[in-house]
């Protein structure tokens, strides 16, 4: 909401939010967190696992966001030596990474770990969770702010804002269970709790994909409520197992590993979703902003550059709270249309109306895409086994 605020006066500044909570977290850590065990005196730093796994990571995260963005002709980056280059750079590092935690006597990443069956099972659903969910918020946001609100009235520049105060539901859903689904694991074990929670986001996902572009908000907020309750019942019973999980002496190492997962699903998600989206709306949105424009008097020629310029180009327009029909047509187009013409191009109707039937198909797609990665989360939830606490349940206990 802050940032939504923020974007009103800047879109820049929303950056900056992050900097005075950084700066209270970081003195807020160095005064309370006091040390849990005794580190070994004699530990050494995994010097080249980190080289390869830091280098190799950003690499590939660097390749699949740089594949979203247009080159050359096209309206993705796939072909782009550049990504090409860095995606198997990546993957290299990566499998070099691997072949030295296998090695060394104190390795970073304790592969060892991962034939613990509740380890394994709990970071796989994390990933793939982390994937379906990173990408919604995105999708849903560029949905309420391309379309919807536009659609009832609301500009351009106020959107980010309204579409943070629309998503509220989310959040709620997600505080509200994340307390009461930790309580509850403790008690019935996490598989229930984190496996039910996934099917909850599939049916959440599957639901969204019916919805039509303009839809009345109870429904969706009742659905984005549920999906935020969802989330909830799976993020903490998922994590207090991968912790349990492990021996007491390796959970550092453990939550480091989960962090990573977490976060790295997160920039995944967006190369898959975006993807998706731009595959889907490339086949059908030229011809769609074609027609579109010329009916309204915009010259052949302009009308045919328009409808090909990439589709991203129109969706962080409207991401970033401007008009998008403003900033992909020429200011001397407009200057020349009649004033009836130029207000209706110019209006918060116009956008909308033309993108909706190519971007809901995209969204249908993206929907049931995150559904899909949300049950195979849960097939993996429901294989982690009883639950399994290191200290009480290990052999050499």
């Amino acid at each position: 909401i802050l940032g939504g605020v923020l974007s009103v006066i800047d879109w820049h500044l929303i950056f900056l939010v992050s900097v005075p909570v950084g700066l209270a977290g970081t003195i807020w850590a160095y005064v309370a967190l006091r040390e849990s065990t005794q580190p070994k005196a004699d530990q050494h730093i995994d010097w080249w696992g980190n080289l390869f796994f830091a280098v190799g990571l950003v690499a590939l995260l660097l390749g699949f966001t740089y594949a979203i963005m247009p080159y050359g002709g096209a309206n993705m980056g796939w072909g782009n030596p550049m990504v090409q280059i860095f995606i198997g750079l990546g993957v290299v590092l990566l499998a070099a990474f691997i072949v030295v935690e296998r090695r060394v006597a104190e390795p970073m990443f304790h592969l060892e770990l991962f034939k613990i069956r509740a380890f394994s099972a709990g970071n796989l659903s994390q990933f793939l969770a982390g994937i379906a969910r990173g990408g919604l918020q995105f999708m849903l946001v560029i949905w309420l702010q391309g379309i919807w609100l536009p659609l009832h009235g609301v500009n351009f520049v106020d959107a980010p804002l309204r579409a943070a105060i629309d998503m509220i539901p989310l959040m709620v859903g997600f505080l509200a269970m994340g307390p009461v689904s930790g309580w509850l694991s403790d008690r019935w074990g996490p598989r229930v709790l984190a496996t039910t929670g996934m099917f909850v986001n599939v049916a959440g996902f599957l639901l969204l994909s019916r919805l039509p572009a303009d839809f009345s908000y109870l429904p969706f907020a009742v659905l984005i409520f549920f999906l935020g309750v969802g989330q909830g019942m799976f993020s903490a019973p998922n994590t207090a197992a991968i912790m349990n999980s492990v021996p007491a002496a390796y959970r550092g190492a453990s939550s480091g590993m989960r962090a990573t997962f977490t976060n790295s699903s997160m920039m995944f998600s967006i190369a898959v979703f975006f993807s998706i989206l731009v595959l889907r709306l490339s086949q059908s949105l030229p011809a769609t902003l074609f027609h579109g424009l010329a009916r309204v008097g915009i010259p052949t020629a302009v009308a045919a550059g328009v409808s090909h310029l990439p589709p991203i180009e129109a969706l962080f327009a409207a991401l970033l709270g401007y008009n998008p029909m403003a900033n992909i047509l020429p200011a001397a187009v407009l200057r020349a249309l009649p004033a009836a013409s130029r207000r209706t191009v110019l209006g918060n109707h116009f956008f909308p109306h033309l993108i909706s039937p190519p971007f809901m198909a995209a969204m249908s797609a993206v929907m049931l895409t995150a559904a899909a990665l949300a049950f195979v989360a849960a097939l993996a939830s429901m294989l982690r086994g009883k639950a399994y606490i290191h200290e009480l349940d290990s052999e050499d206990r």
